[in-house]
């Protein structure tokens, strides 16, 4: 069992207090992969929330690198919040080791503590919107200028 304050590195735990993470640390599930294994594959499905432990892992989209993360980051959230295929492949670049959170642990979350499912689900809309927020820097920079008539 891993210890509750190692969830504390994860956005998506902030402002939960220690027994609302031990509850969900709970329903979380561990699994390694070795090297240049396809974790979650574009255009598959997906249905839960992987935390890196430990490792490093490339989201890959049409075979174009687009980050690398690494442990404390997060995948696979988007497929949790709009069930729809995967946009991008996840692939281990070292040996990996993640948590995840399913779809079924979030309703079971939902149906026993509304205020730690609210939380999650908050902390879950912050973080897409920092990913967002950095996308739109890098594509600002790797943009020519525009010209306007």
């Amino acid at each position: 069992m891993i210890n509750p304050s190692v969830l504390y590195r994860y956005s998506l735990f902030d402002g939960l207090e220690e027994a609302q993470i031990e509850s969900v640390l709970a329903l979380m599930e561990f699994t390694t992969f070795e090297e240049e294994t396809d974790i979650i594959k574009e255009n598959g499905h997906n249905d839960r929330i992987h935390f890196i432990l430990g490792g490093r892992v490339m989201v890959i989209k049409d075979e174009v690198l687009l980050m690398e993360l690494k442990e404390g980051d997060i995948f696979g959230e988007m497929e949790v919040m709009e069930v729809l295929p995967v946009e991008a492949t996840v692939r281990t670049v070292d040996a990996t080791r993640v948590m995840t959170l399913s779809v079924d642990a979030l309703g079971k979350i939902y149906e026993t503590d509304l205020k730690t499912y609210s939380f999650i689900l908050m902390n879950l809309a912050r973080d897409l919107a920092r990913r967002f927020r950095r996308l739109n820097v890098k594509v600002v920079k790797e943009s020519p200028p525009t010209e306007w008539s």
